[in-house]
C-alpha cells in the first residue's frame, strides 16, 4: 500500500491511493489538519511516487535518477515554499507563477508544496487564488494547512480537500518511540498527551529542553526518605533549572499537570497506562486534596508566566509546593 509509513491517516491515505490508482490526480490538493501529524511527510510521498520514472506498485523505485535526486534535495521538479518570517507573501506567490509558466524540466509533473498556507495574508491569497482558477498544465499544486477557517473560502473550494487528523494516543505515542527510542513508555505517553496526538509537534520539543527538566522533577518528586532540608535544596535547585528552561517552560507545566491529573484519576480507582509512580506510592503520598493543590499551583504558575512575573520567583514557589516542602514543620528541617 501506497503511504505506508504514516500512522492514523487512514482516510487521507485512502483518498490519495484511490487517485493515484485511478490515475486521475486532482491539479490542486489542500491537506488540512494539527500541525505534526504527517500532513508534509504525506506531501512529500506523493511527490516521491510522482516524480519516480519507475514506480513499482505504486511505489517509488528509489534508484532511478528521479528519486535519486529526489532524495538528495535537489530535484528541478519539486518546489517546496516555505513562509518568509512570519507569512507566506504575495511576492512568493508572484514569482511561483512565473516558474510555472515554463514546462517541467525533466518530469511529466512538477510537485508544488505550499506549507503554512493558514499564514497567507489576504493580498498572497487572492494571488493564489488566480493561479488555482487557471492551473498551468503539467503541475500539481499541494497545499498545507492547520485551518481551514483562516484560508479563503474560494481557495479551499478550488482544491481537492483531504483531511488529517490527531492520532489516539497510544498510536502517537509508539510513533513517537520509533523516532526517539532512548524514551521510555511513560515520557511517549506524556508528550502525546501534552500534544494531543501529534507525534510532530512531541518530537519538535526535544529542543526545547522541556522533556529532561520535567523527568528531573519526577525523578525528585518520586524520590522516598528524603528530610524536609533535602526537598527544600532540591527544590531551590530545580527550580533555577526550570527557569533557565526559557522556550521549554510552558511544556514542562503542561506535563506536570498531566501527571497529577492522571495521579488523580489513579487515586480514584481508574488504570492510567504507563504511569511513572505505583498506585500505592501515589496513595501514601498524596490525598485528593493534595493533588488538586499541585494542579492549582501549576494553574497559578501558569497565570503568572502569562503575566510575565519573575521566572525564577515563578519556578521557586512551584517546586516548593509540588515538593511538598510548604507544610514542613519548623522541626522537620
Amino acid at each position: 500500500m501506497m503511504f505506508s509509513s504514516l500512522t492514523g491517516q487512514a482516510r487521507a491515505l485512502s483518498l490519495l491511493n484511490r487517485a493515484l490508482t485511478s490515475g486521475r490526480m486532482a491539479h490542486a490538493y489542500l491537506f488540512v489538519g494539527p500541525d505534526g501529524v504527517g500532513k508534509t511527510t504525506c506531501a512529500l510521498e506523493l511527490a516521491a511516487v510522482l516524480l519516480c520514472r519507475h514506480p513499482q506498485e505504486g511505489r517509488p523505485c528509489t534508484i532511478c535518477p528521479g528519486c535519486l535526486k529526489l532524495q538528495s534535495g535537489n530535484h528541478p521538479d519539486l518546489l517546496r515554499l516555505q513562509p518568509d518570517g512570519a507569512a507566506l507573501k504575495i511576492d512568493q506567490i508572484r514569482g511561483l507563477k512565473k516558474t510555472l509558466n515554463y514546462a517541467p524540466f525533466e518530469s511529466r509533473v512538477r510537485i508544488v508544496i505550499l506549507e503554512e498556507v493558514q499564514t497567507m495574508r489576504r493580498e498572497a491569497g487572492n494571488s493564489l487564488l488566480k493561479l488555482l482558477e487557471e492551473p498551468p498544465p503539467d503541475n500539481l499544486l499541494i497545499l498545507i494547512s492547520n485551518s481551514l477557517d483562516a484560508l479563503l473560502g474560494t481557495i479551499v473550494s478550488r482544491c481537492h480537500v483531504i483531511p488529517f487528523v490527531s492520532l489516539p494516543l497510544e498510536q502517537a505515542a509508539a510513533v513517537i518511540h520509533r523516532h526517539r527510542p532512548e524514551l521510555d513508555t511513560a515520557d511517549c505517553h506524556a508528550l502525546a498527551a501534552l500534544t494531543g496526538g501529534c507525534p510532530g509537534q512531541a518530537l519538535a520539543m526535544e529542543t526545547d529542553g522541556a522533556l529532561p527538566v520535567y523527568q528531573r522533577i519526577l525523578q525528585t518528586i518520586a524520590a522516598d526518605e528524603q528530610s524536609g532540608a533535602q526537598r527544600i535544596e532540591q527544590a531551590i535547585t530545580l527550580a533555577v533549572t526550570l527557569a533557565d528552561c526559557k522556550d521549554g517552560l510552558e511544556n514542562v507545566l503542561h506535563l506536570l499537570r498531566i501527571f497529577f491529573k492522571d495521579a488523580m484519576m489513579v487515586h480514584c480507582g481508574l488504570t492510567v497506562p504507563n504511569m511513572p509512580l505505583g498506585v500505592e506510592q501515589i496513595r501514601e503520598r498524596w490525598n485528593l486534596d493534595g493533588l488538586s493543590a499541585k494542579i492549582a499551583a501549576i494553574d497559578l504558575a501558569e497565570q503568572a508566566l502569562a503575566g510575565n512575573c519573575n521566572r525564577g520567583l515563578i519556578s521557586e514557589v512551584l517546586l516548593l509546593e509540588l515538593l511538598d516542602c510548604t507544610h514542613l514543620n519548623i522541626e522537620s528541617v
